[in-house]
């Protein structure tokens, strides 16, 4: 079998399109089987760069074999010169291509990718709300007021989930953005007190039968991040994620040191080399790889099997199109050390959902695995269709 044609696509989020620029891509092969990938940077800055960094590796493994998942890798990641330097784009890259490569493997095979990543561990995978700042299912936000907060996760527990994710420092009363430097040093007075105003309401409110997960974005340094670590310690915080820039991974260290919840991160680490340093000095106990922009598939896999050795727990980061949920959904079926599944704010809304073929959502707080040969889902018709920008490699 041979690599043939690449396509590529910016897609059309619909009403999200100010905020989501999902960029995938289609591998087709001599025997008519094809696989679709995503790069994970649908958010941000950097969809456009991602779009032309698959094209320029996709004119590299055109004629391969897609079977070869880890021997295509090597080749991307050695004779790029790029790629042993790292970064969001060229992994991004290299991701939507390989989790294609294992969707093709997958079909050519008649198996589901987690049976090539060794086997399922589990049939159904808890999730929790994410990003609920935002809104949930049939609410949409910003929300600013503390009542809105307890509002919005009391809706998300009536739909059976037990876990919520919120990030409290993103959003000001008034319900506009905060800006970041309010979240550096030492913080005021008003700014601590916001954001456990927000805490202890609903904690008051909704007790504690569920888990709260609290998100900074790496809006915060150490100093300020160990200050909100200990409202976390204080109203018994499931984990804590993105407490600081990546970049200097001793600084978690420092949060770790001073703050007893768990410390979540991962979806700004690229590789087995951009992680093992977190897990030397066992500064992050959760990790977060996105599938996307971690190296793919196969190198998620990796990552965790590695993360195992460290004795650190798993959970994939999932806020891109559709092809970002198949891949965490195949991933964390298939790892021994997974703890809880990211189900976005973003994946619940029909601009989403239209991208892919099968509308895969939780049900009362539970993902059911698909088992469907390769990753279980593809770009829809729709998607391919309304695209808005579309380019060839063959």
């Amino acid at each position: 079998m041979k690599i043939t044609k690449v396509d590529i696509y910016l897609l059309d989020a619909g009403d999200q399109r100010h905020a989501r620029k999902p960029i995938v891509c289609r591998v087709h092969t001599d025997q008519g089987i094809y696989g679709d990938g995503e790069a994970g940077v649908a958010y941000g800055a950097g969809a456009n760069a991602a779009f032309g960094m698959i094209r320029d590796l996709a004119d590299l493994i055109i004629g391969d074999d897609p079977m070869d998942i880890d021997p295509v890798w090597e080749k991307l990641f050695k004779t790029t010169f790029w790629g042993q330097g790292g970064g969001a784009i060229v992994f991004s890259g290299i991701s939507a291509l390989n989790i294609a490569l294992m969707d093709i493997k997958g079909k050519a095979l008649n198996i589901p990718c987690y049976q090539l990543l060794g086997g399922k561990f589990r049939n159904e995978l808890r999730c929790y709300a994410s990003q609920l700042q935002f809104g949930w299912t049939s609410k949409s936000g910003p929300y600013g007021k503390t009542k809105d907060y307890v509002m919005i996760t009391e809706h998300a527990l009536s739909e059976g989930y037990d876990a919520v994710k919120i990030d409290f420092t993103s959003v000001g009363r008034d319900g506009t953005p905060l800006p970041h430097e309010q979240f550096h040093g030492i913080l005021s007075h008003d700014t601590i007190n916001l954001v456990e105003e927000r805490m202890r309401a609903i904690r008051d409110a909704l007790g504690y039968n569920f888990d709260l997960i609290v998100e900074n974005h790496c809006r915060t340094d150490a100093s300020s991040a160990i200050a909100i670590g200990q409202l976390c310690d204080e109203f018994k915080v499931f984990a804590y994620e993105e407490v600081t820039t990546m970049l200097n991974p001793s600084m978690h260290r420092v949060v770790r040191e001073k703050v007893n919840t768990p410390i979540a991160a991962g979806e700004r680490i690229y590789s087995r080399w951009g992680y093992i340093n977190f897990f030397r000095d066992n500064s992050v106990q959760l990790i977060q790889p996105d599938v996307c922009n971690c190296g793919g598939l196969s190198e998620a896999k990796k990552i965790c099997d590695l993360a195992q050795v460290f004795d650190v727990t798993v959970q994939a980061h999932v806020a891109g199109a559709p092809i970002s949920t198949a891949g965490a959904l195949q991933l964390e079926a298939a790892i021994p050390n997974f703890c809880i599944h990211e189900h976005h704010f973003r994946s619940t809304q029909e601009a989403i959902s239209v991208l892919c073929k099968y509308d895969w959502q939780p049900v009362n707080g539970k993902y059911q695995i698909p088992d469907l040969p390769g990753l279980g889902q593809e770009i829809s018709d729709f998607a391919i269709k309304t695209a808005l920008a579309h380019h060839v490699c063959n």
